[in-house]
């Protein structure tokens, strides 16, 4: 492997689906990574040009110089010792389990290995999933939960946007039983490239800007894998309503939770419960009594800023969160998962301070 000017880039990294803002986010973050580099990057539209050349930002940085190829699972394992799948759900199931099976070392940014039960991601995903065998082997990647079992394997779930902020953020009420199980109310909001980069209508400068919008009400697809981790961590099996909404903005996801509380709770009590349970996570910042967190504040950053607010007169634990949706939602989350597969630090190349204003 070639050296940078102060170390050895001992680790090669390949990217499937590359034209997409989490291909994009990806290739950006490894430019900058001390001990990872792109080797590969697939795309069959893209195929035959350089990465620089669709990507200009990269001209003159580490991974700008790699030539897209068509999607090869042999070549890339062959070549990679970690593959980032950056492509929808119901593709990366099969090149995730042929790389995996080749010995490499996998981290799927789809929805493929999130979910438990196949039956509950057909009906959500409408496709069959033909990897089931592959679910057993697969590690939820988030990584201030689950760390331990990250680096035990070699086929990471990374975690949805949206999922990353709610549980995040209503993990430590849970586990302080600070709240019912029942009742919970997710309002997320999400920047515009939440969406993907294709072509739609919808998604169109002029039907996003000056206004605001929900959709999916009810029937979001991060729905399933927002309640299977919080089941998991309540110990018993529960629902949520959740509600995406799109912001006129690039990046960014805004998510205020509302929940019931178990007891009567005062303002320092609920801080104290949020401090206490993140005082080792360096990505979580609990804000202090009295702020509340934005997107800007998180922007380009592994940051999830979170407050706490009781409502007394409602009985009511509000929690609010806020985290990128590309880097800390998508692309930085799976650098971390892959950091830890590796053996890396969990924070290498991922220290970034917030893109302001």
């Amino acid at each position: 492997m070639k050296k940078s000017k102060d170390q050895a880039i001992s680790l090669r990294a390949g990217l499937v689906g590359v034209t997409g803002y989490t291909g994009m986010e990806l290739a950006r973050i490894l430019a900058g990574h001390p001990s990872m580099r792109l080797v590969a990057a697939t795309s069959r539209q893209e195929a035959g040009r350089r990465l620089d050349d669709i990507y200009p930002f990269l001209r003159g940085l580490p991974g700008g110089d790699v030539v897209v190829s068509e999607p090869d699972p042999q070549a890339l394992a062959a070549a990679c010792d970690v593959v980032f799948l950056a492509v929808p759900h119901g593709v990366a199931m099969d090149m995730g389990a042929a790389l995996y099976d080749a010995g490499t070392r996998v981290v799927d940014l789809s929805a493929d290995f999130r979910l438990r039960d196949t039956a509950v991601f057909e009906e959500w995903y409408h496709t069959a999933h033909t990897r089931p065998g592959h679910l057993a082997r697969a590690v939820y990647g988030l990584p201030e939960l689950y760390a331990d079992e990250v680096r035990q394997t070699r086929l990471v779930a990374n975690p949805g946007c949206y999922p990353t902020a709610s549980i995040l953020g209503l993990y430590a009420a849970l586990r302080h039983t600070l709240i019912e199980t029942d009742g919970i109310v997710i309002d997320a909001k999400s920047g515009a490239t939440g969406a993907g980069r294709k072509a739609a209508t919808a998604m169109l400068y002029c039907e996003v800007a000056d206004s605001f919008r929900p959709y999916n009400l009810g029937r979001h697809r991060h729905t399933p894998e927002i309640e299977q981790e919080l089941s998991r961590l309540a110990g018993k099996r529960l629902a949520v309503s959740f509600n995406p909404h799109l912001l006129p903005v690039h990046r960014g996801i805004l998510a205020t939770i509302y929940t019931r509380l178990t007891k009567p709770l005062t303002q320092d009590e609920a801080q104290a419960a949020y401090e206490q349970t993140w005082a080792e996570a360096p990505w979580i910042r609990v804000l202090p009594a009295g702020q509340l967190p934005e997107t800007r504040g998180v922007r380009g950053t592994m940051f999830c800023d979170m407050a706490v607010t009781v409502d007394p007169r409602t009985k009511r634990l509000i929690i609010t969160t806020a985290i990128d949706n590309l880097c800390r939602g998508a692309s930085g989350q799976a650098v971390a998962n892959a950091n830890l597969m590796c053996g890396l630090p969990l924070s290498a190349g991922l220290d970034f301070a917030p893109l302001v204003p």
